[in-house]
């Protein structure tokens, strides 16, 4: 079978699963795997000990298919919206309410990709559907679809596929489609046709990502220290979010899309994005939030990327959301969470509760009230 016109088919295949970038990179030790190690070493990874468990398996995709020759990269974009704004702030009123610290039903903020299905499944469906597509014409090879919680480096095998350089925030940008995109794996024994790495890098002196970030999670360009990012401290920290990060954290429920939202490459419009869209995802009411059980949590989020961190981290997050909102309407359902069975909840109702009541007292008193979201 001739290597080019299969390779050519496949991306064909995987544009019709909605994959808006593919491109095929040699099975080969990751390049940035010294700098993933250091990364580890450094104490970045925060309480996900998995990266540490799984770190050298990390080295070479063998460790996912020991036979292992090429690696097709794919990207399918989950942005709304253009211009770099967040599809967050369609809310216009209640973004609005919430700059001026009073409440809003809908002020609990969700990253892009959280607005829609499970994205694990839905990439996942995809993915293996693309798999099987690939052994059927080619009977007799072999393949693993991977993505996200598999141990590989998939930055460094997409930009070795074509599909984009690592920004200063280091997420994976592509000059046509910006950053709003998952990134999945075809792991294959047969030997594709490649594409050439892309060699070069547009952030230019660009510090914007750098500069936006609420809880300054860049010690440096291109690194992030994922125990101080906001997407790790509400959705991968199963523990109570330190105090001094709290404040930062603004009114982002679930995950942040600043440093995205902030780059110029997000700026142009997009069309054809294949992953669903879920309006009532969008923003969310964490008042609302905090009265529900754990049966309601399950029926409502089971099938959402929400589900990831739980009852009690979504809740905890709600919370926080309400204390540095400021409303005193908050008071009566963080009281009542104050006897949450979990203590994550408690804890966080508690820091809201002496926040809104500590900025109640400085209006009246007329000391300045702490900052608003």
């Amino acid at each position: 079978m001739e290597t080019a016109s299969l390779t050519s088919r496949l991306k064909a295949k995987a544009r019709e699963l909605g994959f808006a970038l593919s491109g095929v990179a040699p099975a080969t030790n990751a390049d940035g795997f010294p700098r993933f190690r250091d990364w580890l070493a450094r104490g970045y990874a925060g309480e996900m000990s998995y990266l540490r468990t799984q770190g050298d398996a990390r080295e070479h995709p063998r460790s996912i298919l020991e036979t292992v020759r090429s690696v097709l990269m794919v990207g399918m974009e989950y942005a709304y919206g253009a211009g770099g704004v967040s599809p967050l702030c369609a809310f216009e009123a209640n973004c609005a309410d919430v700059s001026q610290g009073a409440y809003a039903p809908r002020s609990g903020k969700l990253a892009a990709y959280a607005q829609g299905p499970d994205y694990h499944r839905y990439i996942w469906d995809r993915l293996n559907a693309l798999a099987a597509w690939l052994e059927a014409e080619a009977p007799g090879s072999r393949t693993e679809a991977v993505a996200d919680t598999a141990p590989l480096l998939e930055r460094d095998f997409a930009r070795r596929a074509g599909l984009g350089w690592v920004g200063k925030n280091t997420m994976l940008i592509n000059r046509r489609r910006g950053s709003f995109f998952f990134l999945g794996a075809v792991l294959t024994d047969l030997d594709l046709a490649t594409d050439a790495p892309f060699a070069t890098a547009h952030c230019g002196t660009c510090t914007a990502c750098l500069d936006a970030c609420p809880t300054k999670a860049f010690p440096q360009p291109f690194v992030l220290d994922a125990a101080k990012c906001i997407s790790y401290l509400t959705v991968e920290l199963r523990s109570a979010i330190p105090v001094e990060l709290r404040e930062p954290m603004g009114n982002w429920l679930y995950g942040c899309d600043v440093c995205q939202d902030v780059c110029p490459w997000n700026s142009k419009p997009r069309e054809g994005v294949a992953f669903p869209h879920n309006a009532e995802l969008a923003a969310l009411d964490p008042i609302e939030l905090l009265g529900l059980s754990a049966d309601q949590f399950r029926e409502r989020f089971k099938r959402t990327s929400l589900w990831r961190n739980r009852r009690a981290g979504l809740l905890r997050n709600a919370a926080i959301v309400l204390g540095n909102v400021g409303d005193e309407r908050a008071l009566p359902a963080l009281e009542r969470a104050l006897g949450d069975a979990e203590e994550v909840i408690r804890d966080a109702a508690a820091w809201a509760i002496e926040r809104i009541r500590q900025r109640y007292s400085n209006v009246n008193s007329g000391l300045p009230s702490s900052p608003s979201v």
